[in-house]
């Protein structure tokens, strides 16, 4: 009977994150009408008697603040305009002209809010400036700060009612030639004489973070990528539960091999081992399609996994799983568990035989973890849980490595 509703609610499962993906897919998709993209590249594509918009696919959040357009060619008029629009915004007009829709305009230096009259508001802004725009969530209750900047120093900001579907990062052209580069990874910054703070780096979401850099949602690799010990490893500040149970990243840059790992470790788990390698941990890795699970060597699972795709992560509790304490992980005392695990050196990174040296203690009950790949179950796989949970990790090791991290998918 158990195994009977196990698979039923893996059946549910599978069809719960197969809706969400749906759902997303039409939800999540950037909109542009007389303009080409290339890459990151924006190139008006009108005859300069019509507006050209670009709407990204998702809004502005309390993740990912800020963006920026850099002005590679300012065309004949320069007509470039930057700013926040509702998500299905009409891309025959400005970003600033319609209601709800607020954005900072190149060619005058205009401030348009909602409206196709501008207001003084900065300089203009010619080849080569940086403009940037972010949104603050310190702002009274309904309203939202939005900001602007020019060359990484704030112009200024205004206050517009927050709306519950979010705003959505916009340009508009409107002369032949023009031409920027959009950073939707942007960071937002205050130079100081300390050097170089960095605001909202989200750094706070990852308890560990060795050679993988850190920009927002994105973690980039950082590391030589010579050897198997150069892995780069990312470990979330708090397991999954039941009540967050789930997550997800995508491949933005493959890099040179695509030695893309995600899975769940233990708390301590090396930081020179991919996700999968050690005793303690599981994953799925994107350059062969292999499970790896407490050991060097994968079994086939699945598809390899290329840049663009989405990878996924969670795992289905008992329905009888508990926590003492409740499900607040901030409120879990991880000083009373041992930590045998604590001391590493480089040395380990080749000794499979202190894995298997490890007492059984450090595992509690079993649970079932499964993978996605673009929000199809791909396998599951019955695991016991170390003691004090499994954390999301992800790995990588080669130049170039890219991936975008959603922590809480299904809660949005």
């Amino acid at each position: 009977m158990d195994d009977i509703n196990l698979h039923y609610r893996f059946l549910n499962w599978r069809r719960r994150i197969r809706e969400i993906r749906e759902v997303r897919a039409v939800r999540y998709r950037e909109r542009l009408k007389r303009m080409l993209r290339d890459g990151d590249v924006l190139r008006y594509h009108g005859n300069s008697d019509e507006v050209g918009c670009f709407v990204a696919a998702r809004p502005l959040s309390k993740r990912n603040r800020y963006f920026e357009v850099t002005i590679i060619e300012t065309g004949v008029r320069g007509m470039i305009a930057v700013g926040l629009v509702p998500q299905f915004y009409k891309l025959d007009h400005q970003p600033g002209w319609l209601p709800n829709s607020v954005a900072f305009h190149a060619d005058d230096g205009k401030l348009y809010n909602g409206n196709t009259v501008g207001q003084q508001f900065g300089p203009k802004c010619c080849r080569g400036d940086r403009i940037g725009c972010g949104i603050s969530l310190d702002g009274e209750d309904g309203q939202l700060t939005v900001f602007f900047t020019k060359n990484g120093h704030e112009v200024g900001n205004v206050e517009i009612p927050a709306s519950p579907d979010g705003l959505y990062p916009a340009v508009g052209m409107h002369s032949l030639g023009e031409e920027v580069l959009l950073d939707l990874n942007a960071e937002w910054g205050m130079e100081e004489d300390d050097g170089q703070m960095i605001v909202d780096s989200h750094e706070e979401d990852w308890a560990r973070l060795h050679d993988v850099k850190v920009t927002g949602t994105l973690l980039e690799y950082v590391g030589k990528g010579k050897s198997i010990v150069d892995v780069g490893l990312a470990q979330a500040r708090r397991p999954l539960n039941t009540r967050f149970h789930y997550y997800e990243l995508e491949i933005t840059d493959a890099g040179e091999k695509c030695y893309i790992a995600l899975g769940l470790a233990r708390r301590d788990y090396p930081k020179n081992r991919h996700p999968g390698w050690s005793r303690g941990s599981i994953a799925y890795h994107a350059d062969d399609g292999k499970l790896f699970h407490g050991s060097g060597v994968g079994d086939p699972f699945g598809p390899r996994c290329l840049e663009g795709d989405i990878m996924g992560c969670g795992i289905m509790f008992p329905r009888d799983f508990s926590i003492d304490g409740g499900d607040d992980i901030d409120d879990w005392d991880f000083d009373g568990v041992a930590k045998p695990f604590e001391v590493h050196n480089d040395l380990y990174a080749n000794n499979e035989d202190e894995d298997e040296d490890e007492g059984e203690d450090l595992e509690g009950r079993k649970v079932m973890v499964f993978f996605t790949r673009n929000g199809k179950v791909v396998g599951r796989r019955e695991v016991a849980l170390p003691v004090g949970g499994f954390y999301p990790t992800i790995g990588m090791m080669s130049t170039g490595e890219k991936v975008r991290v959603d922590l809480h998918p299904l809660s949005g």
